[in-house]
């Protein structure tokens, strides 16, 4: 890879979820939706009772009643990608390891997780297209 090269001849990615451990799942899942209008994109388990709980807007939440260390609270990140495959190649040069979950989940030498995931066609030009700001 040649890190060289214009960035628009590299295949972009996006931030699509960053997941987190949480003692009060419940609690989260209201402050979110009351505060930022984010609802539910997915859950596993039960609404009730969930395991985990991902939202429209890019969290989420995984149950760990018995968490109590302030470090450490990030699962992962999820990031959404036009070429999947270009990405686990290029990550290689970086020094990262597979991890258990499968070759698209990769830990960082400082420890972080990432999750690449393939994005359909054409939607990581879409998203990156929004300009929150503007």
């Amino acid at each position: 890879m040649n890190t060289n090269s214009p960035a628009s001849s590299i295949p972009r990615a996006y931030v699509e979820h960053v997941a987190i451990w949480v003692k009060d799942i419940q609690w989260h899942i209201r402050f979110f939706h009351t505060v930022c209008g984010m609802t539910m994109r997915e859950v596993q388990g039960t609404v009730e009772d969930p395991v985990q709980y991902w939202t429209l807007g890019g969290m989420q939440f995984m149950a760990k009643p018995d968490h109590s260390a302030p470090e450490g609270r990030l699962g992962h990140i999820g990031v959404m990608c036009e070429d999947l495959e270009y990405a686990l190649q290029a990550a290689q040069a970086f020094g990262v390891t597979e991890m258990p979950q499968g070759r698209n989940w990769l830990r960082l030498p400082d420890g972080l997780a990432v999750e690449f995931i393939q994005a359909s066609a054409g939607t990581v030009a879409q998203a990156l297209s929004i300009n929150p700001r503007a």
